[in-house]
């Protein structure tokens, strides 16, 4: 049995399984006929959720199986009774665990407790179901991933940087990021990454990027810190004239909500090099796909 609790409990060679089996999943030249016929996904949520609900919900549905969506009242994790307790009912019954909560520790305890897969949909520390479809979206786009630069810019203390850092030091990519003072990639973090650049501007890190990547500024629980985040990461701001600066075939990225004329302009997200869309719909593909590679 395997759990995906970090986007490092795949080695290269699975990551690109999964990432090749995406691609046929997407394209219909692998058609499995309801191969989780019978299965059932429990899905822990305790934060709102657009793509991440609906990509599980209809990757299950359409791999034949059925989800089970349980929101933040239906189960507070850690509250109304146990990890432990949560872990052994859970899994007594559904065949993968999927959760979306705000602490890394608890996904880590619903594993180690759990007698089935759990899925880290999204904490604290990483998301590594959106690394897998960005990953997806890069490789469909350059068909390899020899040779290619990522830049991220802006608050770079957060769970996509986490996971995008440590899966580009898988697979051999370099990784650039520009962030103010403060706002930087965590220390064991950056201990584990790979070919790694820190820059508190964003002109170096962009320049001659393949990929340019881009969050909100303003995360879930830091709405206090508006004001001073606006302020902070404005120079940070993805635009054309940033744009302007990475490799000629460069795409934009962003795992959304985008906030245009904030991190991003509209011009950017809205233009010829942006593929957040497309990024956005392979958070459905890579999921099924992982999910075989989990469940088959």
């Amino acid at each position: 049995m395997r759990h995906f609790i970090s986007i490092t409990d795949l080695s290269a060679s699975e990551i690109m399984g999964i990432i090749e089996s995406a691609i046929e999943l997407k394209t219909g030249s692998k058609n499995p006929d309801s191969p989780l016929r019978n299965k059932s996904m429990a899905m822990i949520f305790d934060k709102p959720s657009l793509r991440t609900r609906l990509s599980f919900e209809v990757g299950m549905t359409q791999l034949g199986g059925h989800a089970v969506y349980l929101a933040p009242d239906d189960i507070k994790l850690g509250k109304r009774e146990t990890v432990h307790d949560s872990a052994v009912v859970i899994s007594s019954m559904a065949d993968v665990i999927v959760a979306r909560v705000s602490s890394h520790e608890a996904v880590t305890e619903l594993a180690k407790y759990s007698t089935k897969p759990v899925i880290n949909a999204m904490t604290d520390l990483e998301h590594p179901c959106q690394a897998l479809a960005d990953l997806q979206t890069i490789y469909e786009r350059f068909g390899t991933f020899d040779g290619l630069k990522i830049a991220y810019v802006g608050d770079a203390n957060n769970n996509v940087t986490n996971s995008l850092v440590l899966a580009a030091g898988l697979l051999g990519m370099e990784m650039s990021i520009a962030a103010p003072s403060g706002y930087g990639l965590m220390p064991e973090i950056a201990g584990r990454a790979g070919r790694l650049q820190q820059f508190e501007d964003a002109e170096s890190a962009v320049k001659g990027a393949h990929v340019v990547i881009t969050d909100t500024w303003i995360s879930m629980g830091k709405e206090t810190e508006r004001s001073e985040r606006l302020e902070a990461l404005a120079p940070f701001q993805v635009n054309r004239s940033l744009m302007e600066l990475a490799d000629e075939k460069a795409i934009f990225m962003h795992c959304l909500p985008a906030y245009r004329d904030k991190e991003v302009t509209a011009e950017v997200v809205d233009g010829p090099q942006s593929v957040v869309f497309a990024e956005a719909e392979n958070r459905l593909h890579a999921e099924k796909a992982l999910l075989l590679f989990l469940l088959t």
